[in-house]
C-alpha cells in the first residue's frame, strides 16, 4: 500500500470512529488550564514543579476547543491533575455551552476560593451537572491535606447546590491518617445532609514512614460509594 493510500485509509478509520454512536457516548476527562489555590502534597503540581521551585506550565484551554470537544463527546468531566477546573477563567461560559449542546457533564473540585454568588451561578448555568466536591474527613479537618481549602465554607457550598442542581452533590473524601478515625462521623454527616459520598483509599504513599498514611492497613487501595 501507497503512502498516499495509508494516510487516505487512516483518514477514514478516524472519520468512522468520531461518527461511531458507541465512541461519542464516552466520558473525556479534560484538564482546562494550570490554575488551583489548592496545594495538596500528593499532587503533581507540587511533586513535579513547587516542590522543585518551577512555575506550573499550561494555559487556559481556549472555548473553542472545548466547542469541539463537546461535538465529538457527550459525557465530559472537568477536573484534572495540574488544575481546579471552576478557575478557568471562562468556566461559567463553558458550563452554559455544554447546557446548550445537552452535553452531560461532572465538575471535580476541591477549592473554596470562589464567592459563594460565584459557586450560584455556576450550579445554575448546567443545572443537570454534577458535582463533586474533594473534602477529605470532617470539614474542619480537611485543609489538612487540602493546603489552603476552607471546608467548612466549601461544605455549606456543596449543601446549597442542593437548592440549584437536578443533581445530588457528591463528597468525595480520601482516606488519611488524621482522619481514619471519622469515617463514621463523615458518613453520618453526608447522610444527615442528603448528600451522596464517595470515599477513597490512595496509593499516593511516600517510601517509608508518611504521616498521611493512614495506620489500618486494611485502608487499601479501594473506594466504596455511600
Amino acid at each position: 500500500m501507497t503512502l498516499k493510500a495509508q494516510t487516505k485509509s487512516m483518514k477514514n478509520t478516524v472519520k468512522h470512529v468520531l461518527s461511531n454512536k458507541f465512541f461519542r457516548r464516552k466520558e473525556v476527562l479534560v484538564d482546562l488550564s494550570y490554575r488551583c489555590p489548592i496545594a495538596c502534597p500528593k499532587c503533581q503540581r507540587q511533586i513535579y514543579y513547587t516542590n522543585h521551585g518551577e512555575k506550573v506550565i499550561g494555559q487556559d484551554l481556549p472555548l473553542e476547543s472545548i466547542d469541539k470537544i463537546t461535538d465529538k463527546f457527550k459525557d465530559v468531566a472537568f477536573g484534572g491533575q495540574l488544575s481546579d477546573p471552576i478557575h478557568h477563567p471562562k468556566f461559567i461560559q463553558i458550563l452554559e455551552m455544554c447546557y446548550q449542546k445537552d452535553v452531560n457533564v461532572k465538575v471535580q473540585t476541591a477549592s473554596s476560593f470562589k464567592p459563594i454568588d460565584w459557586y450560584v451561578k455556576a450550579f445554575t448555568a448546567h443545572p443537570k451537572a454534577k458535582w463533586q466536591f474533594g473534602i477529605d474527613g470532617l470539614p474542619e479537618q480537611s485543609s489538612t491535606y487540602r493546603i489552603n481549602q476552607d471546608g467548612e465554607k466549601l461544605f455549606k457550598i456543596m449543601c446549597l447546590a442542593k437548592n440549584h442542581l437536578n443533581t445530588i452533590p457528591i463528597w468525595q473524601c480520601i482516606v488519611f491518617r488524621y482522619n481514619e478515625n471519622s469515617l463514621d462521623s463523615v458518613k453520618q454527616m453526608a447522610k444527615d445532609n442528603g448528600l451522596s459520598l464517595v470515599i477513597m483509599y490512595s496509593s499516593r504513599w511516600d517510601k517509608g514512614e508518611d504521616k498521611l498514611k493512614p495506620v489500618n492497613k486494611e485502608l487499601s487501595l479501594n473506594y466504596e460509594t455511600v
